[in-house]
């Protein structure tokens, strides 16, 4: 194979050039490709699989780059120079690109190389997240580091020449390199002083390091320190002596109890942990402390002795079920806000009941109290009694406690609390009058399963715009998730300022007939979800008159019941309801023929069967037609395959937003948006809809954001778009799209702020015209580099509409140009054989008749011409010169040019025998083109030599034509006057033979060309002209 055999061929070089020049014309490409610019300067390159930084081109505005994000790619080698040109760099995350096997979803070994300078060439970096990578050293970083993330690495040991310079650093992360997921030969190993150089570090976090102690000489300036969830058992006075500014301390699961680990677990060894009465005495500016995990079974009300200003105590997971019933440690803890006891129960026992130590009282500023998971079975209102004075207690958590009988009441006197969260529990209903007169603090032991303490799933909050969260009210009460059956009223007594109350998940079966909530007078927000509700009553909740938000979804049981009638006319009644869902309900029939209601804003009617209650002729065709301010309506998932026009125009004209997701929807009359006058939001995602060219969107919509995702799209009508005059958002995603085009939107396009066409099998070819579109509307197009990818062709499947191969793009034009050459080769190459057979003697006899007619001219140029290219003269007595003649010099030019081969004249091969000396040199001298002397020395020239070059001379001054060629053997010679003057006036003339075997192929080629070409091209146009003819 020849050298070149790897090369592109011409043609594939000229389709490259045709498609880059396409590519140009198209318009202004993203300046990162094939990353995002975000505004606020941020360059994201996540999750684009990179194995190399990118390396963006000098037009892009680099400088004025503050963060690269090139978090989850597979960079495993930094350079020196891969971030030297963003000058204005402050933030840099390169996590999870080489992350240790152990943490590797495949535990594929893996080892990041980080060359020396890499991170010293940006000047300006102010944070560094390299966490996630299999490092073993710190890299050399730049004095101006603020922030460092070194979290699940390989690095094992620091000193104090680890972080040399780094006097501006304020956070340091170096959690998880030694633990169970990143398992490691010995822990960390922190020297002593190796941090005491950070004189600005406020922030130390080295969780899970397998540490046994805590590190020693630690900067005085720290302000967080994290040391959870390593092995220190004991703790003295002098750990913590010189952090004085300390301010977050977080010592929890150093010393666990296994039975509640998510994870594996050591077992806290007997006797411990120790913690030093005088330990945390001295962090007088602590506000928090976290102790949780720890094996606790009692508290020294030391520890907090001078813990003046604590505001956030976290004691969860521990063993302190007896202690908070008679702990005195809370005595001093006047400015504690936050307190987390979760989770101290005793090993699978149920409490019956809890009484919280009188040292609650002390707590005077406590804003929230977490007290879930330590099971006690009854809530009553000596359990809380300690706490009935706290003037700011704001939040409750009494969730996943195994409570049955709870005094709902108790809560009226708490005039401050806000949120009260008894979810997860097992009450049934209001409690017995004898489990508020029981004695309190011990009680019957039940024995728990281990299954019984797993969590249940949090209830999963709706959209705001259909049902409103209670975080804005004044008081919140959620007892969702228990075994409520029924509602008396007598449960919520005293509870007349309740605002919101959550009840779902229950088992709530009763009719509902206007009584049950009669004490809530208050309430705003009801959430009756996921129940057995029936709804049967034309009085149902009429009972509370600021009722705002109705939740009744998820009841489907009840509108199951084959022939039982459900009664909707109870929402006339109920003057301030605006949000109602009836969600979810499977509702198909035998309901109210029409809701009515002059308050009700948003109506979430999703999960139903509405299109088979709309093919029941006339009965349900007016079913919305009374809710006269409704603004939102959500009718997803109701089985509608059309929408007649009477069906729109009996909707509510106040109407702004409509859904109508996952339906199956394949046609829509776009003409009867006009039936909605107020409509700014449509969402017709999840349907069956193939084409949009059915009519267009009506020029006096008022139509602002319209949503056609995940359809099966494949058509567009021109100008379908361009009459929506206030359309801002258009999502045409997870359709079957090949192409985007203008004229869609006609003079709108630039008006459009979202333009979402992700997941489309978008047809990359050469002259795609979508791509130039997408270019000039790139601001609206949502992640336009890594989002918007091929669909076809095969080769470009699944990559970015950037990615495409130039060699895959051939002109049209030139296609056309080779297809017709290509074609015109094969009919010649018929043609001609073909030719040949039938009448080859006739074209033979024409040709030369017509060669005969020709000019004489040429046949007379012909034999004028030279019978030699050149005479070779040299000196037969120097046997060098002459072997280098024969063998060399006559071997190259007539032998191995082939078909350019030369005609040479030499002595002892073409004089003729007979003539005399002089005859036989004027006729080789005249005879050739060219004279070549092979002179070994030209310093003295003499005999046969001379007397050819003065013939030469002769001929210059006869014909006017200089043949003389000089090649000298021993370029070192001394050279004479003639030779250094005709190397300045034509150098060509004048050749040298090489030294090295690598010139040999150079000094034959000029050879061929001085013998070739006339004399006159070499001269030196800036002394002379050469000779000219007169």
């Amino acid at each position: 194979q020849g050298p070149c055999c790897h090369a592109l061929h011409p043609l594939s070089l000229l389709a490259q050039a045709s498609a880059l020049i396409m590519v140009l014309a198209l318009g202004t490409l993203p300046a990162f490709l094939p990353c995002e610019l975000q505004p606020h300067g941020v360059v994201n390159c996540k999750w684009l699989f990179l194995k190399s930084v990118p390396h963006f081109p000098a037009s892009a505005p680099r400088g004025n780059v503050t963060s690269l994000l090139l978090r989850s790619n597979r960079i495993h080698h930094l350079h020196a120079s891969d971030f030297a040109h963003f000058p204005s760099l402050r933030h840099l995350d390169l996590k999870w690109n080489c992350p240790p096997a152990p943490l590797s979803p495949m535990n594929y070994p893996c080892h990041m190389t980080i060359e020396w300078g890499t991170f010293l060439a940006i000047p300006t970096l102010e944070e560094l997240n390299l966490g996630y990578n299999s490092i073993t050293t710190v890299p050399a970083l730049p004095s101006s580091l603020v922030s460092l993330s070194l979290s699940h690495t390989n690095i094992l040991e620091l000193d104090s020449t680890t972080f040399t310079g780094l006097h501006a650093l304020r956070f340091l992360y170096m959690d998880g390199n030694c633990y169970y997921k990143n398992p490691c030969t010995w822990a960390l190993r922190v020297a002593p002083g190796a941090l005491l150089g950070l004189s600005n570090l406020t922030h130390l976090s080295l969780k899970y390091n397998n540490l046994t102690a805590v590190p020693r000489s630690l900067p005085p300036s720290l302000e967080s320190l994290l040391l959870s969830y390593n092995h220190i058992v004991s703790l003295a006075p002098g750990d913590l002596a010189n952090l004085t500014a300390l301010r977050v301390l977080d010592l929890g699961g150093n010393c666990r109890r296994c039975d509640h680990a998510r994870n594996p677990c050591r077992e806290c060894p007997r006797g411990f942990p120790r913690l030093h009465p005088d330990t945390f005495s001295h962090l007088s500016h602590l506000k928090g402390l976290v102790l949780k995990d720890s094996s606790l079974y009692s508290l020294n009300r030391d520890w907090f002795r001078g813990l003046s200003n604590l505001t956030v105590l976290d004691l969860s997971e521990n063993f302190l079920y007896n202690c908070i019933t008679k702990t005195v440690a809370f005595e001093s803890l006047t400015q504690l806000r936050k307190l987390n006891l979760s989770f101290n129960y005793h090993k699978k026992v149920s409490f019956a009941h809890l009484r919280l130590a009188p040292s609650f009282r002390y707590l005077t500023s406590l804003e929230e109290l977490d007290m879930h998971g330590i099971f006690f079975r009854s809530l009553s209102k000596s359990t809380l009694q300690s706490l009935t004075r706290l003037p700011t207690l704001k939040s409750l958590h009494l969730q996943m406690n195994f409570i049955n009988q709870a005094q709902l009441d108790i809560f009226g006197g708490f005039l401050s609390l806000k949120y009260v969260d008894l979810s997860d529990n097992r009450i049934s209903g209001a409690a017995k009058l004898a489990a508020s007169t029981r004695e309190v603090g011990g009680g019957q032991k039940v024995q728990l399963r281990s299954g019984d303490l797993d969590p249940a799933p949090l209830d999963t909050p709706g959209s705001e715009d259909f049902m409103p969260s209670c975080q804005s009210l004044n008081f919140t009460l959620d007892l969702s998730r228990n075994n409520l059956v029924t509602i008396q009223p007598e449960m919520f007594a005293q509870l007349s300022r309740l605002q919101c109350l959550r009840l779902s998940h229950n088992s709530i079966a009763q009719a509902v007939n206007g009584s049950q909530f009669m004490p809530l007078i208050s309430l705003r927000v009801l959430d009756l979800s996921y129940n057995k509700l029936d709804l049967y009553h034309g009085r149902s909740f009429t009972e509370l008159p600021q009722l705002e938000a109705l939740d009744l979804s998820y009841n489907s049981q009840p509108f199951s019941m084959q022939g039982i009638g459900h009664n909707l006319s109870f929402l006339a009644n109920l003057h301030a309801l605006r949000y109602l869902s009836l969600a979810h309900n499977n509702i198909d029939g035998r309901v109210s023929q029409k809701l009515c209601s002059s308050s009700l804003q948003a109506l979430d009617f999703s999960g139903n069967v509405l299109g088979r209650m709309w093919a029941e002729g006339d009965l349900y065709s007016h079913f919305f037609q009374g809710l006269q301010g409704l603004v939102r309506l959500d009718l997803s998932q109701n089985h509608l395959h059309t929408l007649l026009p009477p069906t729109l125009d009996n909707l509510p004209k106040s109407l702004q937003l409509l859904r109508l997701r996952g339906n199956h929807l394949a046609f829509f009359n776009w003409s009867n948006l006009a039936l909605l006058p107020k409509l700014e939001v449509l969402d017709l995602a999840g349907n069956q809809l193939k084409t949009l060219t059915n009519g267009s969107l009506p020029s006096d919509t008022r139509l602002r954001r319209l949503d056609l995702s995940s359809n099966s799209i494949n058509m567009v009508a021109s100008s379908f778009f361009a009459q929506a005059k206030r359309l801002q958002e258009l999502n045409l995603s997870s359709n079957a799209l090949k192409t985007v085009d203008s004229s869609w939107f006609g003079s709108r396009a630039g008006a459009l702020k979202v333009l979402d066409v992700s997941a489309n099998p978008l047809h990359c070819s050469c002259g795609a015209v979508f791509v130039d579109f997408l270019l000039e509307v790139q601001a609206a197009v949502p992640s336009l580099p890594s989002r918007v990818r091929c669909g076809s062709p095969s080769q470009l499947q699944g990559l970015s509409i950037f990615a495409q191969d130039l060699r895959l793009c051939l002109d049209e034009a030139l296609s056309w140009d080779c297809f017709g050459l290509s074609m015109m080769v094969v009919t010649l190459g018929l043609a001609v054989p073909l030719l040949h057979h039938l009448c080859g003697w006739d074209l033979w006899y024409c040709f030369h008749l017509c060669l005969a007619w020709l000019p004489r001219r040429g046949r007379r140029q012909a034999a004028d011409a030279l019978p030699y290219d050149a005479f070779v003269v040299f000196d037969k007595a120097q046997g060098a010169v002459a072997d280098w003649v024969y063998n060399e010099l006559r071997v190259q030019l007539e032998e191995r040019r082939g078909r350019r081969a030369l005609r040479l004249c030499l002595e002892e091969r073409d004089w003729l025998p007979g003539k005399t000396l002089f005859e036989n040199l004027w006729a080789s001298v005249y005879s050739s083109r060219k004279t070549l002397f092979v002179l070994a020395r030209t310093d003295r020239v003499s005999g046969l030599l001379r007397a050819s070059f003065l013939l030469a001379q002769q001929r210059l001054l006869e014909d006017r034509k200089d043949v003389v060629v000089l090649v000298i053997l021993c370029p070192n010679a001394h050279r004479s006057h003639y030779v250094r003057l005709r190397q300045r006036l034509c150098s060509q003339s004048v050749l040298l033979w090489p030294h090295q075997p690598s010139g040999q192929g150079r000094f034959w080629a000029q050879l061929g060309t001085a013998l070739t070409r006339d004399n006159r091209h070499f001269y030196n146009r800036n002394f002379c002209q050469g000779p000219t003819a007169e």
